[in-house]
């Protein structure tokens, strides 16, 4: 037998509000002077009772499909080793249902053509668009900006037009790095998270640049290496740099993911971790922690990129003025004894 469906009548009388602050508060509604302890407890409610809203009958009052499209630009087998995304995807799936969207997901591949973001909005008939990592050499984008659908960036935005929620990368970057020169290296690599195309890779690799020039050490493009978003690529990279700069005595990987295939290639090496090499990676996914020896890592708060992303995007389709198009969120760096330090928690940077 079917249960009875969840109303909204049912997540006011939970949440102990009217069925008028419900609708307020899951339709994101500006200016209603709702006070924050209320707004959680309405969200709170709606999950625990599993409250949908009726598409249809939004799609119908709103004449929109009350879907939004989630494209991802990598290859399938990128995206199936990438933790990381996955966390950010509970956040996205969970503010989709909040408002009363569906969710679509679309992966291209890098080498995509021009129409194909068009084609998403066109054929699929989407309310609005989120991208997830975007290219500096993506022309696509500036089609996409003609058609003026509502659009969040989740990463740095070329344009005006496109909301955006992001951390400072080069900042975490400098902060993971200024850890390690703290603790007496000198000679320190890089290893990426992705190729140079992609605007957090280069982020990150300027924080590595900023962070040696700070304390006084020349930067070395031969201490860099380009990762690909999998652990093989952390393992390419990590074997390269060993045999090329065995002087090296620290490495900073921009990915957990890929710091996983580094760290796999030091041990096979014949090396220990931290004591013939520092490890510090980026991201801090669940497996991270329980690596052997543990990850120090900059926390990226994934689940909240993902939730502020449709979030935003929610008030672009609304036509609802944001306080801001640009959200930046803030990052911490978790010590564990990856980089041969006490460990404790810094203080988050902005």
């Amino acid at each position: 037998m079917v249960g009875k469906r969840v109303t909204s009548q049912d997540v006011a009388k939970k949440a102990g509000v009217s069925r008028t602050t419900v609708s307020f508060v899951l339709n994101n509604v500006p200016n209603t002077q709702i006070s924050e302890e209320t707004r959680q407890r309405v969200i709170d409610a709606a999950r625990e009772l599993g409250y949908v809203p009726d598409a249809a009958a939004q799609a119908l009052a709103s004449r929109r499909s009350q879907t939004v499209g989630l494209v991802i630009v990598r290859s399938p087998q990128q995206v199936a080793a990438d933790a990381f995304l996955n966390l950010m995807l509970n956040g996205l799936v969970v503010a989709a249902q909040t408002q009363g969207f569906c969710l679509l997901v679309d992966i291209l591949q890098p080498e995509h053509k021009e129409q194909d973001y068009l084609n998403l909005v066109r054929g699929k008939r989407i309310d609005g668009l989120i991208l997830a990592g975007p290219r500096f050499d993506d022309q696509a984008l500036q089609s996409l900006q003609e058609s003026q659908c509502p659009t969040v960036l989740i990463g740095e935005s070329p344009s005006d037009s496109f909301g955006s929620v992001d951390v400072n990368n080069r900042a975490a970057a400098a902060m993971a790095v200024a850890h390690l020169v703290n603790q007496g290296h000198t000679c320190i690599g890089c290893i990426t998270n992705a190729h140079a195309s992609y605007a957090d890779a280069m982020e990150r690799m300027k924080g590595y640049r900023d962070a040696l020039e700070a304390a006084g050490i020349s930067f070395d493009e031969a201490l860099v290496r380009w990762g690909d978003f999998d652990p093989e690529s952390g393992h390419e990279q990590m074997l390269n740099l060993l045999d090329s700069a065995p002087e090296v005595s620290a490495v900073f990987v921009a990915s957990d993911v890929v710091a996983m295939g580094a760290m796999a290639a030091i041990a096979g090496r014949g090396l220990r971790i931290p004591e013939d090499m520092a490890v510090v990676g980026f991201d801090d996914v669940l497996l991270s922690r329980f690596l052997i020896p543990p990850l120090t890592t900059v926390h990226l708060p994934a689940y909240d990129l993902g939730f502020q992303a449709v979030s935003l995007l929610g008030q672009m389709i609304r036509r609802e003025p944001p306080s801001t198009l640009r959200i930046r969120l803030d990052t911490q760096l978790v010590i564990r004894t990856s980089c041969g330090a006490a460990v404790q928690k810094q203080q988050p940077v902005e």
